[in-house]
């Protein structure tokens, strides 16, 4: 069985990636980090608008966040998978983690903001009503 762990290159996503490994290494399974690729239809509106190269936004969104998550893969003794797909983060997420019948799903517990979660509502609380494995949801330290 496998971990999948959700990642948009935020601070929260990052304990959520250490925490996915560390369970890896300590389960002594495979651990798949996914990155979901998202434009909003509002923004898409608004881009309709000004010429712009989507492939080109996506692969650079993807660039940055890899850059910031490779060096978290470095040491690790699991074996580890880095995935990009397209779609809405949760479902995506949901969906692949049912695709290779993983154990456990892991996410930080915000993304990109407060604000953005108002718009799009709460990724972590999506992925725990949609998924029928276990989800574990990482804050951080307690202070």
């Amino acid at each position: 069985m496998s971990i999948v762990v959700g990642t948009d290159g935020s601070e929260h996503s990052l304990l959520a990636v250490r925490r996915g490994v560390e369970l890896a290494e300590s389960r002594g399974t495979d651990v798949h980090i996914v990155h979901v690729s998202h434009i909003p239809s509002s923004l898409l509106g608004a881009l309709s608008q000004v010429p712009a190269d989507l492939t080109a936004l996506v692969k650079s969104q993807r660039e940055l966040v890899w850059e910031v998550v490779d060096p978290l893969l470095v040491d690790t003794t699991a074996d580890t998978r880095k995935v990009d797909l397209d779609g809405y983060p949760a479902d995506a997420l949901v969906e692949y983690a049912k695709g290779i019948e993983t154990e456990m799903i892991v996410v930080g517990s915000r993304g990109r903001g407060e604000l953005a979660a108002l718009v799009l509502g709460s990724t972590s609380h999506r992925v725990v009503h949609l998924s029928s494995c276990d989800v574990l949801v990482v804050k951080g330290p307690c202070a």
